[in-house]
């Protein structure tokens, strides 16, 4: 069994150099956990253990890796609502109602994701924001509930909602 204490990089910017990879497929839900114990798609077992704090896990980041082999990350796609806000009212009131709940919130270019919910999804419905089910995969979840922030940073969720409106 191999255990993982810390997260070696990204596919995306830490260069593999010859080596293959071997995904370990994860739920979103599981890419947030501290202890979890996986197989890999050739068989490795893998222990994350991050015991100061859970990382949360993102699609291609490196668990372990050797000469031969890099142990990837890889999210599982699950149903989702997603929602394509046309203004900024409408991002501001879904983001809003989402938050109230206590939902998972993801962002994926100019869409709202969020694991399926029928009641969420007929709301959504019926308030006219037009929700579409789909399988995707829920990646970069924002976390504005537990990161640490301070009103100067700019890092709170509406600041990050009005960086990627702005763009």
């Amino acid at each position: 069994m191999i255990v993982v204490e810390a997260i070696q990089g990204n596919i995306n910017t830490v260069p593999l150099n010859g080596r293959s990879t071997d995904a370990l497929p994860l739920e979103w839900f599981e890419t947030g956990k501290r202890v979890l114990r996986r197989s890999t798609a050739a068989g490795r077992e893998i222990a994350l253990r991050f015991l100061r704090e859970s990382p949360l896990l993102r699609e291609g980041d490196i668990v372990w890796m050797d000469e031969h082999v890099a142990v990837t990350v890889t999210i599982l796609p699950s149903l989702a609502i997603v929602i394509t806000p046309v203004t900024m009212q409408d991002m501001a009131a879904i983001c809003y109602e989402i938050g109230n709940k206590h939902l998972p919130l993801f962002l994926s270019g100019n869409q709202v994701l969020i694991p399926f919910e029928e009641p969420l999804f007929r709301w959504l419905d019926a308030r006219g924001y037009a929700p579409v089910q789909e399988q995707r995969v829920l990646s970069d979840m924002l976390r504005s509930n537990v990161l640490p922030h301070s009103h100067n940073s700019g890092s709170s969720l509406f600041s990050k909602i009005m960086q990627l409106t702005s763009k």
